[in-house]
């Protein structure tokens, strides 16, 4: 193995979580020294070239930087929808569509297949002081944001906003006493759902006596009214991320990725 932080997985299973989403549950010795702390942690994945080889990175020197072959092999980030440590597993789920490289090689993923991932690399940390956590997310953003229901503080009063294509692609989500849930239909590859994340917000009534968190990801078109409100309302850096995972002009790339 190159390094540390690039290793080659193996696939365990394949499975369907919805009509568009597809998860891949990958494994085998290369999991070792694996750590996943944070819901919002991606991984870089590095595909198969067209005549089948792969040709990850290596780790530079200072053991953190890394050193990519030239041209650049074929390479997505993706989010982990879940790191299982008991059987040394992680997650990740990756929405379908005609054309997309990481969706088609999911579509296809055998038990025995093999894909090299580089990282994870760490997400933002939420301040423990925050006692509010608004959520917002599209269809490629969901796999973070369950994953964020799955481990966050007991206590914690939290408000989930999701835009799904339509209601077969609403997932099961990790609820409890203090958790709200909102479920959005809408396009987001034509602009036609843009308004439904921002008219959540402004829809929404945040408790004056804690402190609030939020984090938004997916389409950054989708995203701009969000970002307006967030400004208006007094978010700024360490209260809140904002993240873009795709754009809208380049639909044949849309992944559940980060940056």
């Amino acid at each position: 193995m190159p390094g540390a932080g690039i290793r080659e997985l193996t696939v365990v299973r394949r499975e369907a979580v919805t009509p568009r989403m597809v998860r891949v549950v990958l494994g085998g010795p290369g999991m070792a020294g694996f750590t996943s702390t944070t819901p919002d942690e991606h991984v870089k994945l590095v595909f198969p070239d067209p005549d089948g080889t792969t040709r990850p990175p290596e780790l530079a020197e200072d053991g953190e930087t890394l050193v990519w072959p030239r041209p650049f092999p074929p390479f997505r980030e993706y989010t982990i929808r879940r790191f299982d440590q008991a059987a040394n597993q992680v997650w990740i789920d990756f929405v379908v569509h005609p054309g997309g490289l990481a969706s088609d090689w999911a579509q296809r993923a055998e038990p025995g297949d093999t894909l090299w991932a580089a990282g994870p690399r760490s997400g933002e940390a939420v301040p423990a002081e925050s006692g509010v956590h608004v959520l917002l997310a599209d269809h490629t953003a969901l796999p973070a944001l369950a994953r964020w229901l799955e481990e966050v503080a007991d206590g914690v009063h939290v408000d989930v906003a999701v835009v799904v294509p339509d209601a077969g692609e609403e997932q099961p989500l990790a609820t409890r006493e203090g958790v709200t849930v909102t479920w959005y239909h809408g396009d987001a590859s034509d602009g036609s759902a843009d308004d439904l994340l921002g008219g959540h917000l402004e829809r929404l009534d945040l408790p004056t006596d804690e402190s609030a968190y939020l984090w938004a990801a997916g389409e950054a078109g989708m995203l701009k009214p969000v970002r307006r409100w967030a400004r208006a309302h007094g978010f700024a850096r360490g209260t809140c991320d904002i993240a873009g995972y795709w754009r809208r002009e380049r639909t044949s790339s849309v992944t559940t990725t980060r940056r």
